[in-house]
């Protein structure tokens, strides 16, 4: 395991960094010219934006995907949160990606707001998601010497599920804000993140949930002043960028309560005992592990999971938290697509 260096980015020529025995050396990616030309891409006419069938036990659905740019070599599916979340709060990708020459594919995942939503509970589970995943992949035509999957929070422990069950179709993995243990996370947010509230708010908040009352507005007026902007995004409320107020806004709380619970301060529903720590070495494909210094999830576990992977790497942005790519960007962004690149250049095409 490593700790991820950052490199600069060109916006002109897409270059990436070689070092060998000999020094390093500059190599051209992608030219703006051939990154902006659909001419041969058969979504061109709706700019990108697929509907793609899924099968399902109930059915067939169709989930919502969206390609920006065009690149043979790094294609990137970006995993978002929630559950139930939309692929909406990822918008930020749009000022670092391009201008990396890096193809990237938007998805709500079943369920999600621009996804269909279908009313079935036997739905929501993680065999099912890793399921609608790979027929997205197929789909898409990602492929194992292009295709990278990066998961945020809930969307990277479906990529964790993702790599064990599919390892052989990934290039790279990217697992941002997720630590590979529900139990760990629910004990971090007891000892660590409600020992450092105030006293007064953490009671008032308890006595909503020991009621089940989750929908009064002052269950949320609390968690967004005295959480959120703590361990969410650490922005003022009234700043919060566009794209996550509609995430936000979108969510889906027939996904996200069964799953991740009704309480704000831990995992209650069906994936409370998820636990993969034991897995970890059975993911042997060059991963990328992302933690912050004020995340909901331990960034000391996170460091420990990119140490226990095969090939892990770790980036730290000490600035950040549970959207850290909002609130500490730069370092985010910048170790992430070094990282891309890096992966790209140990097999050169």
């Amino acid at each position: 395991m490593k700790n991820r260096i950052q490199l600069s980015i060109s916006t002109l020529m897409f270059i990436t960094l070689v070092s060998g025995c000999g020094g390093s050396e500059v190599r051209t990616v992608n030219p703006a010219a051939d990154y902006l030309d659909y001419a041969q891409r058969d979504d061109r006419l709706s700019g990108g934006v697929r509907l793609i069938p899924i099968a399902t036990p109930s059915g067939t659905y169709r989930v919502w995907t969206k390609r920006v740019g065009n690149s043979p070599r790094i294609k990137v599916l970006l995993l978002h949160g929630g559950p139930g979340m939309t692929h909406e709060y990822l918008e930020a990708f749009d000022s670092y990606f391009p201008a990396a020459g890096i193809e990237y594919y938007y998805y709500d995942q079943l369920g999600s707001f621009y996804s269909d939503q279908p009313d079935d509970p036997s739905l929501w589970t993680i065999d099912r998601f890793v399921d609608e995943v790979e027929q997205v992949r197929t789909a898409l035509g990602l492929e194992p010497d292009n295709f990278y999957l990066f998961g945020q929070s809930w969307g990277g422990m479906l990529a964790m599920e993702y790599a064990l069950a599919h390892g052989d179709k990934l290039k790279g993995l990217v697992i941002a804000n997720m630590m590979a243990s529900i139990p760990d996370y629910n004990d971090y947010a007891a000892n660590v993140l409600m020992a450092d509230m105030d006293p007064q708010v953490l009671a008032e908040i308890k006595a909503f949930e020991a009621d089940e009352d989750y929908a009064n507005p002052r269950y949320m007026e609390l968690l967004l002043n005295h959480h959120y902007v703590d361990h969410f995004l650490r922005m003022p409320l009234n700043e919060w960028p566009d794209p996550v107020n509609r995430a936000m806004a979108h969510m889906n709380p027939d996904v996200y309560i069964p799953l991740q619970g009704p309480s704000e301060l831990g995992a209650s529903g069906l994936l409370e005992n998820w636990d993969r720590t034991d897995d970890l070495a059975d993911i042997d494909v060059p991963t990328l592990v992302i933690g912050a210094g004020f995340d909901t999830m331990n960034p000391a576990h996170m460091q420990w999971m990119a140490s226990e992977l095969p090939q892990g790497e770790y980036l730290f942005c000490p600035d950040g938290s549970h959207l850290a790519m909002y609130d500490d960007q730069q370092v985010f962004f910048s170790g992430l697509i070094d990282f891309l690149l890096e992966v790209d250049a140990r097999d050169p095409q």
